[in-house]
């Protein structure tokens, strides 16, 4: 059996060769970001061991405080792919600007994005947390047929564009997640051989669902629209949705997806009167899990549209995010609309 398990690489490769969905330097940046998130796996495994758990004492550029896994987590993920040559730039929630190339390494034709280390305010208590990531293809110059100079506006694509997307669930077991256009797949991390391994081809997500996850605490600050559909929810059997729900809440947003891609269920997290225009940031979190949940045959909006059609309008832009079950995102638009 060990001989016919399908590595993160062949499978990449008959990506390219059999399906021409990528090409070799996009299955190069893929395995790169994959070789980072075993290395961020190995830092978040050993914990206080390394001296890796606690406040760095520097703040990002969102103001929020970060953890030391932060910012190693950022570092790591930087220093393996500006040298490859197949990037033109990168951009971090964790910085307010795009990362250049450096001038002495050659550059490519691709954008990547990334939330080095996301849910890490559950670092300290051991609660699963991952890394995520999109691709976008870097826009060419209007002049001279050139590659773009890959400053912020290039990153200010609509998630239709994303050419590939991923994410890292560092828990029990470390998962990557990813897709290039062709369904969602999940592969293990097999510590002994230092490979990912195809474990979960083709992943679909249950139309319906008896699952939410949602950060209740916030409910005095919904809009009515979302209120609403909890509250059916809580009703339970004798509610008009005739069933009893389950709620599920890590504060990972990798964890709560993964969950969802694994048995179905829906994740919100909406605008409110504190964070009117929403909490997730469109180009690290919103878009590239968007893409990974359509591909599974769920969805995903903001309430009143489909999420992959925003237009940014920066690199570091808040929206609402609900995705999940199809059925279950549905309903919710529609009590929005009405």
């Amino acid at each position: 059996m060990a001989t016919s398990r399908i590595s993160l690489t062949r499978f990449l490769i008959e990506r390219q060769r059999d399906k021409a969905l990528i090409n070799a330097d996009l299955r190069l940046l893929i395995e790169t970001v994959a070789r980072a998130c075993k290395a961020i796996s190995h830092a978040v495994n050993k914990g206080a061991l390394a001296g890796n758990l606690g406040s760095a004492g520097t703040d990002n550029v969102q103001g929020e405080v970060q953890k030391k896994l932060d910012v190693l987590s950022n570092e790591i993920l930087l220093e393996a792919n500006e040298w490859g040559g197949n990037l033109a730039a990168l951009a971090s929630e964790e910085m307010e600007d795009p990362h250049p190339i450096p001038t002495h390494f050659p550059k490519g034709e691709y954008l990547l994005l990334f939330d080095p280390l996301d849910g890490s305010s559950n670092i300290d208590v051991n609660v699963s947390v991952g890394t995520i990531f999109s691709v976008l293809r870097c826009p060419k110059a209007a002049t001279g047929g050139g590659y773009c100079e890959a400053d912020e506006k290039a990153f200010l694509q609509p998630g239709t564009q994303q050419i590939a997307a991923g994410f890292a669930v560092y828990g029990p077991s470390t998962m990557l997640v990813l897709t290039v256009g062709d369904g969602t797949h999940g592969f293990t991390l097999d510590r002994e051989m230092g490979s990912f391994v195809l474990t979960h081809p083709d992943i679909r997500i249950p139309e319906d669902t008896a699952e939410f996850a949602i950060n209740m605490s916030n409910m005095r600050r919904w809009e009515p629209a979302v209120k609403r559909y909890i509250d059916e929810c809580l009703a339970g059997k004798t509610g008009v949705r005739g069933k009893d729900f389950n709620m599920r809440w890590v504060a990972s947003m990798v964890s709560d997806v993964y969950r969802i891609l694994t048995r179905g269920g829906i994740f919100m997290y909406p605008r409110d009167d504190k964070n009117t225009a929403g909490r997730l940031r469109l180009m690290y979190e919103a878009n590239p899990m968007s893409f990974i949940i359509e591909q599974a045959g769920g969805a995903s909006t903001d309430g009143n549209g489909r999420l992959l059609d925003v237009k940014p309008e920066g690199l570091h832009q808040r929206v609402a995010v609900i995705l999940g079950s199809k059925n279950e995102v549905e309903r919710v638009t529609s009590y929005h609309k009405g």
